[in-house]
């Protein structure tokens, strides 16, 4: 009964944050603003010039909406590369705000990209632990057999959470820290100021879906674990 209620809470915090991120974007991604003389990609190119980061690249892509550290690169969907919209405007300068961290060496940044690139190395690990973790007390005889289980299942549950968790002030920073205020400094109107945080708001939320469902799946773990 435990674990039915606990998957009913995870698929709501997966799938409602996810559905109403869809909504608020579909909403500011429809009718070009008045007031915006380039485009989503024009922007970025625009920011990112301006904080003398020539290098990177604004490219298009088809995987959605992000900044890539390998090739140094602001990767917008064609809707948004193409956009005159304020969803397009918006999400521009949140991902030249993940640039600009990048460019800054800021910790957080680089420790999340250290921790997502080993987080398959972690898995294979992990996985590897519980499958000899049997094999491994039958030869032993160690009392500490659970231990080597449970940080077995770490690596593969507890370091996604670890990842989400750094990836929230990430987030939340290259929107508020570094997009907002660049786009109130003049690219907005006062009347675009509310929705454009209502974007970004929405835009973390959905990191904010994915540490709590992270954080759950390994609550619902620690349940199987203790039986």
């Amino acid at each position: 009964m435990v674990l039915i209620v606990l998957i009913a809470i995870g698929a709501l915090i997966l799938f409602g944050p996810n559905l109403w991120v869809s909504y608020v974007l579909k909403k500011y991604n429809r009718n070009p603003e008045s007031n915006f003389p380039g485009t989503g990609g024009e922007l970025a190119r625009h920011l990112l010039d301006r904080f003398d980061l020539q290098s990177v690249k604004v490219v298009v892509t088809k995987a959605g909406d992000h900044y890539n550290p390998r090739d140094r690169s602001v990767a917008l969907t064609q809707d948004k590369y193409d956009g005159k919209t304020l969803a397009a405007i918006v999400i521009a300068a949140h991902e030249c705000g993940h640039a600009i961290q990048h460019a800054r060496g800021e910790t957080f940044f680089h420790l999340r990209q250290w921790l997502a690139q080993s987080a398959s190395t972690a898995q294979i690990v992990g996985s590897a632990m519980l499958a000899v973790s049997p094999l491994f007390g039958a030869l032993t005889l160690s009392p500490h057999v659970g231990l080597f289980s449970f940080a077995g299942a770490f690596l593969i549950l507890g370091y996604g959470v670890l990842v989400q968790l750094i990836t929230l002030p990430v987030e939340i920073d290259a929107s508020f820290n570094k997009a907002l205020p660049l786009l109130v400094s003049g690219y907005l109107s006062e009347a675009q100021i509310q929705p454009s945080r209502q974007i970004l708001t929405a835009a973390a939320l959905t990191y904010v879906a994915g540490t709590l469902f992270q954080l759950l799946n390994f609550w619902r773990w620690l349940v199987i674990f203790r039986r």
